[in-house]
């Protein structure tokens, strides 16, 4: 069996480093429990991640409807799809990501022992990375995603375990490709996590089971007392907000349109009307309705996202894909297996097949083209007056 490694930070603070697709760590993890005979199993999870875990990871149509209303379509699939990877890594251990996460907690629960959460929230992980990163870091994690090339040569996840230097080296090399995201997924969550476990500290014994990529970072500060205090931990859990210059982004392009309409009747120029609400909904229909197409959508969702493309484009408040997202969850209803098996999709190519997945990619891939279409109609309607 593959030796997974650990740190003993103190004679009563134990912390076990994990892949979250290894069998070698799910046996590890409960050798651990009955070894060292911990009064508290700290786990690398979050409340939602939890339920999920324990819940078997059900997903609902309420739930889902619910992400096309409240635009978290994009966010649900970048998460979907990192699991996604986590899973096919899997394949050949026989385990599903989180599995050894979710032994600690069964284990220590068949035990009585206490069992502390002390991850963030992933919805948190995520905005906070995605803020982050810059344009062409979300351009670059989106294609090397969406790619689903299979890397037959690349580390297993036993040889992970056993050499800490090539973990560290891959840590690394997320760092190098996306200096941002690399910030949140293991600086922040590193000092996170060992804030939490520091909370925890007392005369009772604890085992904390978490990422062996965090292990380096989490002994560091505990070690050199740079853990962060109660306030650090709520900054660490702030979401972040957006600036007043990026609030009105959205809004520019109706302004610049209602504005030239306004001009040109208040000043009785002679500029054709009629051609400029022909640009504006040509281009926006189109770029739409092609989004949709991309995504397999349903034909009615796709004269959906073409009808409502122009009228949403000059409502920052409204998206054409949450129109063509429902007119798809109707026409395509998704069955309680599809819903089922979209949070055990193994490669890019399901989501389409999926139909809750392809709610989501008509929901995400329409707004995109809408965007887009907005775009080309504002320098199409500066081309028509001849500016």
């Amino acid at each position: 069996m593959t030796e997974t490694p650990m740190i003993d930070v103190s004679p009563t603070l134990r912390i076990l480093g994990t892949a979250h697709v290894s069998t070698a760590s799910v046996e590890a993890v409960r050798e651990q429990i009955k070894s060292y005979q911990p009064d508290i199993v700290a786990v690398e999870l979050c409340a939602s991640r939890h339920q999920a875990l324990t819940s078997n990871r059900r997903l609902d149509k309420e739930g889902l409807l619910k992400v096309v209303k409240e635009g978290k379509a994009p966010l649900v699939l970048l998460q979907s799809l990192l699991a996604a990877e986590q899973r096919k890594m899997g394949l050949d251990e026989g385990q599903q990501p989180g599995a050894e996460l979710l032994v600690a907690v069964q284990e220590a629960e068949a035990a009585e022992l206490e069992v502390a959460l002390i991850d963030r929230d992933i919805q948190t992980t995520l905005r906070r990375a995605w803020k982050k990163m810059r344009f062409r870091e979300k351009v670059r994690i989106l294609w090397s995603l969406l790619g689903d090339e299979d890397d037959d040569e690349g580390p297993g996840v036993g040889e992970l375990l056993e050499d800490q230097d090539l973990l560290t080296s891959l840590m690394e090399e997320l760092r190098t490709f996306s200096p941002g995201a690399g910030v949140v997924l293991i600086d922040e969550r590193d000092s996170y996590l060992a804030g939490k476990i520091s909370s925890l500290q007392s005369e009772k014994k604890i085992l904390a089971v978490v990422g062996a990529g965090h292990l380096k970072g989490i002994e560091e500060h505990l070690t050199n007392a740079t853990v962060p205090d109660e306030e650090g931990l709520r900054q660490l859990e702030h979401l972040p907000v957006r600036g007043r210059f990026s609030k009105s982004i959205p809004w520019l392009i109706p302004l610049f349109v209602m504005s030239l309409v306004v001009y040109f009747v208040a000043n009785g120029e002679g500029v054709n009307l009629l051609e400029m609400f022909t640009v504006w909904t040509a281009a926006n229909a189109v770029f739409a309705a092609l989004g949709c197409a991309l995504a397999r959508g349903h034909p009615l969702a796709i004269l959906t996202a073409a009808a409502a493309s122009p009228i949403t484009s000059l409502n920052p408040t409204l998206a054409a894909g949450w129109f063509a997202g429902y007119v798809q969850l109707k026409m395509r209803e998704p069955t309680a297996e599809d819903l089922q098996q979209f949070l055990k999709l193994e490669s890019l190519g399901s989501f389409w097949s999926n139909k809750a997945g392809r709610v989501l990619m008509v929901t995400s891939l329409s707004n995109v083209g809408s965007m887009a279409g907005a775009w080309f109609a504002a320098a199409g309607l500066l081309g028509s007056i001849g500016l």
